[in-house]
């Protein structure tokens, strides 16, 4: 009889918050380690979550709470930096018609729910804790934790981002490339009115948008071109949002009076990064964020992490070996998928940068979308 496996998951967002619940779901040990001590300390203010990130977190059982805790809606405004209505249109449900097109929800709510979902699993959860060492052999990895204790497992999934110290530990040298952007988010109240995102193209910056994330709240956004972090003090984040919104007409002079303080401003560069031949180095297998990373012009980041997490543990689950040919036929099941978000993400943002007029920003996006609503 096989004895139990055990996995190591590192990272506690939501691709490895998805394969611990989908692991433990079927009878597999699972430890996660997370480095931040406050797990819902979350960067940024609000997320998107469009339709096939949703058919995800269906299948995690969390959809109910997501619904309820965030803002659903199925259109996208488009409006001159005046604040007129230039156009609204009916958003593609990627995640199938018995769910919305979308879902804008607070960053530290929806990683609350995967916490809780992820300590009701019955997984090992350590917060504040690194995976200092790997030392591999055919059969698992012994880890070596910051700590000073040490555990042995069949699999070790890195799911610890963009910045991820595991991929550089196995070997894996890509690195994430700024793309030349970066963006500016705060929360806001919402006015009774926004129903849904609405985006301005152009402008003091190159887009200003805002999304409901609930009753009340909703988080507003602006890109820009990327300047390096250091020449910006924090403290005059309120200051540097506040100056690129002030232009802005429509519900931005609201959003911009909330504008006040600059510990409540997230600043970011956007990044692309896609792992290329394989997302394994034996028993170590990248997902998320530590395999691929995208600028957020499609608002696919997280809905890819999770289906990472979702192909993953099916494949782990199956009853096969755990081989190389398996984490391979993971990475060639995501990465045509990856790529085109990664690609389509990465091209919106080089037409605006290069001031391409007659780019087809809104056919791009639909096909992306369209694709999107395949399963992974």
């Amino acid at each position: 009889m096989r004895r139990p496996r055990r996995v190591l998951v590192i990272g506690g967002g939501a691709a490895g918050s998805a394969g611990t619940i989908l692991l433990r779901r079927a009878g597999v040990r699972v430890d996660l380690v997370e480095a931040r001590a406050d797990w819902n300390a979350t960067a940024g203010s609000g997320i998107t979550l469009q339709g096939n990130a949703l058919r995800v977190l269906r299948e995690l059982g969390v959809w109910e709470r997501v619904r309820a805790s965030g803002f659903a809606f199925d259109a996208l405004g488009i409006t001159a930096p005046d604040g007129t209505v230039l156009h609204v249109a009916r958003d593609t449900r990627s995640g199938g018609d018995d769910l919305p097109s979308t879902v804008g929800i607070q960053r530290s709510r929806l990683q609350g729910i995967l916490a809780d979902a992820v300590r009701a699993s019955g997984a090992t959860v350590r917060l504040g804790i690194r995976a200092v060492r790997l030392d591999q052999d055919a059969e698992g990895v012994t880890v070596r934790f910051g700590d000073g204790t040490e555990a042995r497992h069949d699999l070790v999934i890195a799911a610890d981002g963009l910045g991820s110290a595991t991929r550089a530990a196995i070997g894996v040298t890509a690195e994430p490339e700024p793309t030349g952007m970066a963006i500016w988010r705060v929360a806001a109240p919402r006015p009774a009115d926004v129903t849904h995102s609405n985006v301005t193209y152009g402008g003091a910056a190159y887009i200003a948008g805002y999304c409901p994330t609930g009753d009340a709240t909703l988080y507003a956004f602006v890109v820009e071109a990327d300047r390096d972090r250091a020449s910006i003090p924090p403290e005059s984040y309120a200051d540097e949002m506040r100056r690129l919104t002030a232009g802005y007409g429509g519900h931005w002079p609201a959003i911009t009076a909330h504008l006040t303080d600059p510990s409540q401003v997230n600043y970011a560069r956007f990044h692309q990064m896609l792992v290329e031949g394989s997302w394994h180095r034996g028993r170590v297998v990248l997902a998320g964020d530590a395999a691929h990373g995208c600028p957020p012009t499609l608002a696919q980041g997280a809905a890819l992490s999770l289906e990472d997490a979702l192909v993953l543990a099916e494949l782990l689950t199956d009853g096969r070996d755990w081989d190389d040919a398996l984490f391979q036929e993971y990475y060639e099941r995501r990465v045509p998928r990856v790529r085109a978000v990664v690609e389509a993400s990465v091209r919106i943002g080089r037409w605006q940068l290069d001031g391409v007029r007659d780019a087809d920003v809104p056919g791009l996006m639909g096909r992306t979308m369209a694709m999107l609503t395949e399963l992974p």
